[in-house]
């Protein structure tokens, strides 16, 4: 999959079933964290969001009386966004989140569950920091939700894991460990013989190489936690919440 452009992946199917209200990623416990550190972190300035998608967060930040500006590649995704915000309320400039240019400076930049690996390439990783300085104010910040990759599951003549298995869903991971590669499998199924299969390829990202790019952009790591409510950052967490502030001169 890794030769689709994304704007091919995230189309109108994906669009038309990516809003999960009160559930998943939309769950009360799982948002609210997410949107109570990023105004904390906002402090009072403008905020970006790259590929803000159907606006998961940018709503419920805009609501709390947060100045939003997104940038997304998917038209399909920002038409679902359009039946919850106008352009007024929260302004989107169409483009890729390495490249594209919004108006204006930010004191906070957001790239939340995940997007980062969207972009398959560490050269378009790299830029996507890059681009997160562009927009900042001097002293600004940049915050980033990834997934931890957990090869230790991953038997040396094995080339895919079993990541969820529940009634009605299963999501099976397969892996190219030289390039970085993972493309995740959903499958949904019900009581016939029929199921639906949806992919999406990544490129899994090291802590560690995560904190390098931000140094190649200008940025020191600020903190680090394994999740949105401020939880330690262990060998075992299997996924950061890593905030980065951008040198003042």
């Amino acid at each position: 999959m890794t030769h689709l452009r994304q704007d091919e992946i995230w189309d109108a199917d994906v669009a038309a079933g990516y809003d999960t209200p009160g559930e998943g990623m939309f769950a009360p416990e799982v948002l609210g964290p997410t949107v109570d550190r990023l105004v904390a972190l906002a402090d009072g300035g403008r905020v970006l969001e790259l590929a803000i998608g159907t606006g998961r967060v940018a709503v419920p930040l805009a609501e709390r009386g947060v100045p939003v500006t997104g940038i997304e590649l998917s038209a399909p995704m920002v038409a679902r966004l359009r039946e919850k915000a106008d352009d007024a309320a929260i302004p989107v400039v169409m483009g890729d989140m390495a490249t594209a240019r919004a108006p204006g400076a930010y004191t906070l930049v957001y790239l939340v569950f995940n997007t980062i690996s969207n972009l398959l390439t560490q050269d378009e990783q790299v830029a996507c920091f890059r681009n997160a300085a562009r927009h900042l104010e001097p002293g600004g910040r940049f915050v980033i939700e990834l997934w931890v990759p957990d090869l230790r599951r991953l038997p040396p003549d094995r080339g895919a894991t079993v990541e969820v298995s529940e009634p009605g869903y299963l999501l099976v991971d397969t892996y190219d460990v030289l390039r970085q590669h993972v493309v995740s499998h959903h499958v949904r199924f019900d009581e016939t013989r029929q199921a639906r299969l949806g992919r999406s390829p990544h490129r899994y990202v090291w802590p560690a190489e995560l904190d390098l790019m931000g140094r190649l952009a200008g940025f020191e790591l600020e903190s680090r936690h394994a999740d949105w409510s401020g939880a330690e950052f262990t060998a075992t967490s299997d996924s950061h919440v890593s905030v980065y502030r951008l040198a003042t001169s």
